[in-house]
């Protein structure tokens, strides 16, 4: 798969994980995210050129196991979400679940139509298109379990805070501030230690659940 087409999987990924977000949180009552013309896959609105261009096509062209990235975040008011005890929990997992479904999806795509060509079945899907979905699947299976990661400004922290005791989740709550407040900094910070010491678990586990889904 060529370097431009993994970028462009990869950025289409991103923005689908934020419209999750903005869906989540519309359909609870926050139009936030609808009134800011967030709904929708036009990448226009989404794109953060730190996070949807530079640093993902760093990573491609400099050959990184590591492929990642993010859209400019999806903003919420959690005060207008009609369940105010979970609405939080829902709009932060509501990215990564879309993410691994989009793996799933393609990554089934994968495994019938491989065990098809090689059976010598018929099958609709060509070998490149196989390629493609596998391509399509590992991605969002990355980009999705990544962001269960319980550190902010991750959603995962997101996820975990919201659902925790009141008492516990005002601790987090601080804790997240002052990680929010180091900006994109934060982000890369993590991303750096991520890469040289958390990394090779991580993407061995992506990738032994990328095998269970696609049987290859």
């Amino acid at each position: 798969m060529t370097t431009a087409i993994t970028l462009i999987i990869l950025i289409l990924s991103v923005i689908m994980h934020e419209v999750a977000h903005g869906y989540a949180a519309n359909s609870l009552g926050d139009p936030t995210a609808r009134l800011a013309g967030r709904l929708t896959l036009n990448p226009i609105p989404h794109i953060d050129l730190m996070g949807s261009i530079i640093i993902p096509g760093l990573l491609v062209l400099t050959g990184s196991p590591m492929l990642f990235g993010w859209a400019k975040p999806v903003q919420y008011n959690p005060y207008n979400l009609r369940n105010h005890r979970w609405g939080e929990f829902f709009v932060a997992v509501a990215g990564a679940c879309t993410n691994i479904s989009l793996a799933i999806i393609f990554g089934l795509i994968v495994r019938f139509g491989s065990t098809a060509l090689a059976t010598g079945g018929s099958t609709i899907f060509s070998p490149t298109a196989i390629s493609l979905a596998a391509t399509i699947a590992f991605i969002n299976l990355f980009l999705g379990i990544f962001n269960l990661i319980p550190f902010p400004p991750l959603d995962g922290f997101t996820a975990l805070r919201s659902a925790l005791p009141w008492r516990f989740s005002i601790s987090f709550a601080k804790f997240e501030h002052s990680i929010r407040s180091m900006g994109v900094i934060s982000l890369i910070l993590f991303l750096f230690i991520f890469s040289f010491i958390l990394s090779g678990p991580f993407f061995a586990f992506v990738s032994w659940i990328f095998r269970f889904i696609t049987g290859v």
